[in-house]
């Protein structure tokens, strides 16, 4: 299941980045939806986007986002340094 998030006139404020850095703790993905009243030019959904994945520049995450016409999703990921690292599997000397 996905966050859902609206972004509206007042645009990317400090407040929304909070809101979305702590929703993106319990969830991977957050689809927001950007409304009429904060510009509906292709550009600038994107810019908004690159903006978001800026702000919500974190040590513990790194995002990606696809833009679907009005809507930008988001993806969580882990950054390499903190995945668990792969087991190692050891062969018995003979």
């Amino acid at each position: 299941m996905d966050l859902k998030f609206q972004i509206g006139k007042s645009g990317l404020t400090q407040g929304v980045l909070e809101a979305l850095r702590k929703g993106s703790e319990n969830y991977k993905s957050i689809r927001i939806s950007v409304l009429k009243s904060s510009g509906r030019d292709r550009n600038s959904i994107k810019e908004l986007a690159d903006s978001l994945i800026s702000g919500l520049n974190y040590e513990k995450y790194s995002y990606t986002y696809k833009v679907i016409g009005f809507t930008i999703i988001l993806k969580r990921h882990l950054t390499k340094s903190l995945k668990t690292p792969q087991s190692k599997v050891y062969k018995p000397i003979k």
